[in-house]
């Protein structure tokens, strides 16, 4: 099995945090400190190392440190499988993000390719009791981390939607207008609905090969797709009349939602405990990271934000113990080191404290 790691992270500017080079080794990081003194900070940095808008789907601007707004820059050192790369990461005053690999100017997309992150964050604790995009988005993170060109499928088809759903409002009827962004929706739509079944696929392997401390989730993409794409493209064109009086697009995955059911209990997971539901999605996230180290060689890195929270003890050992059994290098964050006890010099431990508006990183 390789390793995916990184070895140095700079940010400059960035959020709370003037300046901070943090050089670690590929054990866990346990980033410790009080509340609001930038440690989420550093784990967005790091998410903003993989395609999409980061864990907290942030502008550029929102993301530049205040009161200066100079822009910011997160640089890397990422140890993928046999190779080493440095990865940039800007915004200039606002600007969108930028993205060099080794040197070159690259999309975004093109992170994926190198490396694999994934997150779980308290926002997502809700996620089987509040609305369906939450699960789509989720649903779309393990699908991008199996398969890079998902994201470029999601940005043709909402970039067509949008257009079609404009057509809609304005009340155009006329039907060479829509042919060729039904036609385009119809491929990136059809491609959108076989990666996410491909990734759920993968999860439920992933759960049903390994003995875990955390309870398995049953996955269920509830979603009225065609079977093809012309099928697709068809059933866009026959909808039109219905499109029109609610002005969007009333079918394909944008409506898609993702049901989980706690399996040994045969519970919905939006009837379980506050608990059961935070034991669930770490369940998911370990099971993806298991997927993906057999996919793509490596344990992707692990964001896990205040991840002690709702699991007892009992959980949060065994928690610790697969990871350090997957190999994975997870930067995860706590008010104190105590929560982390069970990790031992399994881990590294960072200390975030704040000084005259700053964030301060130091190694313990």
């Amino acid at each position: 099995m390789g390793k995916l790691h990184l070895s140095q992270l700079t940010l400059s500017h960035f959020r709370s945090h003037k300046r901070a080079v943090i050089n670690v080794d590929a054990r866990p990081v346990v980033i410790h400190g009080p509340n609001g003194a930038g440690k989420t900070n550093i784990l967005e940095a790091v998410s903003l190392l993989s395609p999409g808008r980061g864990l907290r789907r942030s502008s550029a601007l929102d993301m530049t440190r205040r009161p200066e707004a100079l822009g910011w820059k997160i640089t890397g050192h990422l140890q993928s499988l046999q190779q080493v790369h440095e990865l940039e990461i800007w915004s200039e005053a606002g600007a969108a993000r930028q993205t060099r690999i080794d040197g070159k100017a690259t999309p975004q997309t093109a992170l994926g390719r190198i490396g694999r992150v994934l997150w779980l964050i308290p926002a997502m604790d809700r996620l089987w009791i509040e609305g369906a995009e939450g699960r789509r988005r989720f649903l779309d993170r393990m699908t991008l981390s199996f398969l890079p060109d998902h994201a470029e499928h999601a940005l043709t088809y909402e970039k067509a939607m949008r257009e079609r759903n404009r057509l809609l409002k304005d009340m155009i009827r006329e039907p060479s207008w829509y042919g060729a962004l039904e036609l385009r929706m119809a491929e990136a739509g059809t491609a959108i609905h076989a990666g996410r079944l491909k990734a759920l696929e993968a999860i439920d392997a992933a759960q049903a090969q390994a003995e875990t401390a955390f309870p398995t989730a049953t996955l269920t993409l509830q979603c009225e797709m065609p079977a093809t794409a012309q099928d697709f493209r068809d059933a866009l064109a026959a909808n039109r009349s219905r499109d029109l009086t609610a002005g969007r697009t009333l079918i394909g995955p944008h409506r898609a939602d993702l049901y989980g059911v706690y399996a040994a209990k045969d519970v919905p997971a939006k009837d379980c405990s506050t608990g059961e539901q935070k034991a669930l999605l770490v369940s998911l996230i370990l099971a993806n990271a298991r997927a993906l180290a057999a996919d793509f060689g490596a344990p992707p890195l692990l964001l896990l934000d205040e991840v002690a929270a709702h699991l007892d003890a009992t959980r949060q050992a065994a928690l610790y113990d697969e990871i350090c059994a997957l190999g994975a290098q997870a930067w995860m964050t706590g008010t104190g080191p105590e929560m982390f006890a069970a990790l031992g010099n399994r881990a590294q431990v960072l200390e975030v404290t704040e000084d005259l508006g700053s964030s301060v990183v130091k190694p313990l």
